[in-house]
């Protein structure tokens, strides 16, 4: 019995049931796919279901709002995936008539699709044979053949895409890839692999070798950049919340925040340049004071600690939004949190 056979019988039995398992239509698959990219199942599921709920079809996401598709991703993080798969619904609404590409040469060259997700959509809704490469694979196979290559270099990708299109069987590739990806998330898992349970152990290098641990290679992560955000809630006296959306092609863009100052450190007391900054919104008399302690939000490269500062003044020229509007925006998640925690 050849491994890739061992693995189907796993997975046969081993699957987690997930909804767009069960289909072959091609736009929740999309779907779940950008929802799952840098994702773990059990946080974007609910993501999944709201999404397909509120745009059951490719048109209804097309005809959607860019703020409306922002706000139901509100906390899954990676905006860029949203306004991607907003933008993406939208050509093919009009520019397919509405049909998924069923070609792998059609589907990469949509906007927010790459490899993987073409790769992923065009075996497991067309059944054609293309493999896919994500994290789970890239670990799986750098323990099983004992590939000393970096995963996170440019050469990796085109050894990895080499090895698995060989492995990959000519019969239903689509379910060998899910299976293979699902053997990474379940099993050869990055900590404390399960590797007594695991059905390809007699054929795997790393366990014969005693030395799991040693694969997937990375090189030297990147440095974590520092960032210190301190936010201006605005009290005016109009019960109206005084916000910003954010420009900036960096992250949350689009998404609404308070106003912004950003400094290279830890502010504990307003200095002269940060009361000058918060004049600058401002022609009447204020005060500003923390509320509550900082904190810190991580993402992949960057740490931000945030601050948020009451100012007390009278009604500013911009972006007042009344409770009703503003709850209808798209906020970063420690916007999002820090308005639920004083039940704005």
């Amino acid at each position: 019995m050849s491994w890739q056979i061992k693995l189907l019988d796993w997975y046969e039995i081993n699957r987690r049931d997930l909804p767009w398992r069960k289909t072959k239509d091609p736009y929740p698959i999309w779907l779940s796919e950008i929802i799952m990219q840098q994702t773990r199942v059990q946080q974007g599921l609910p993501y999944y279901h709201s999404l397909v709920k509120a745009y059951p079809k490719i048109k209804d996401l097309a005809e959607a709002t860019e703020k409306e598709v922002l706000k139901r991703w509100e906390g899954l993080g990676y905006y860029s995936r949203a306004r991607n798969l907003h933008a993406t619904a939208q050509f093919i609404s009009k520019e397919m008539n509405g049909t998924f590409p069923s070609t792998f040469d059609t589907i990469i060259q949509l906007k927010g699709i790459g490899d993987y997700t073409a790769s992923a959509i065009a075996s497991i809704a067309f059944g054609l044979p293309h493999a896919v490469v994500d994290g789970n694979v890239y670990r799986v196979y750098s323990r099983f053949y004992g590939i000393d290559l970096p995963i996170n270099t440019t050469p990796a990708f085109k050894h990895f895409k080499e090895v698995a299109q060989k492995a990959l069987p000519a019969e239903d590739p689509g379910t060998f890839n899910q299976a293979l990806m699902e053997l990474g998330a379940l099993q050869c898992t990055p900590k404390n692999p399960k590797c007594q349970t695991c059905p390809l152990l007699y054929e795997c290098k790393a366990y014969a070798e005693n030395e799991v641990e040693r694969w997937p290679i990375k090189t030297t992560k990147t440095k974590i950049k520092k960032r210190y955000f301190h936010y201006l809630v605005f009290e005016c006296g109009d019960q109206k919340k005084y916000l910003q959306q954010r420009q900036s092609s960096g992250i949350w863009h689009k998404l609404y925040e308070f106003p912004l100052i950003e400094r290279n450190r830890t502010l504990t007391s307003p200095d002269q340049k940060f009361l000058k900054t918060i004049g600058s919104y401002t022609q009447s008399p204020f005060e500003v004071e923390p509320i509550g302690s900082t904190r810190w939000h991580k993402l992949s490269h960057q740490h931000i600690e945030i601050s948020f500062w009451k100012v007390k003044t009278k009604p500013l020229q911009f972006a007042g939004f009344t409770v009703k509007e503003w709850k209808q925006l798209p906020f970063p998640i420690p916007i999002a949190h820090f308005l639920k925690e004083t039940r704005a």
